[in-house]
């Protein structure tokens, strides 16, 4: 018996390679979402809410009271506030902002980064 390969030809053994891994990344996709279909450890599912209920649908509830002013030191832009409160609502924070100050960034390694750039381009 003649043990020789089937095929010399690299594309060949590529495309053949190609699809058993394309095959085993599907199998372990429908593992993955079998796992999570099953998992023991996820909570239940609350019920959707009803919308027989008598409390009419209200997009945001607020209080009757006006909500405090923010802490402002002397010196910061009423933009920056507003640019400063979008950009953390931005990241997902739902509370409120309550006082913006200005931190001296004078031995911070920024300052240093950024004075060390600065000689280097004179």
């Amino acid at each position: 018996m003649d043990h020789s390969p089937v095929t010399t030809n690299p594309l060949i053994i590529m495309m053949i390679n190609m699809t058993v891994v394309f095959i085993v990344l599907v199998a372990l996709m429908f593992l993955i979402k079998l796992i999570h279909f099953v998992d023991p450890t996820k909570e239940p599912e609350h019920p959707a809410h009803s919308f027989d209920e008598e409390e009419p649908l209200v997009a945001v509830k607020s209080d009757s009271s006006p909500p405090p002013a923010p802490v402002i030191e002397e010196g910061i832009n009423p933009e920056i506030i507003a640019a400063i409160t979008a950009a953390i609502t931005a990241y997902g924070f739902t509370g409120q902002v309550r006082a913006v100050h200005i931190v001296n960034h004078e031995g911070t390694p920024w300052r240093a980064s950024a004075k060390f750039n600065n000689l280097q381009r004179k």
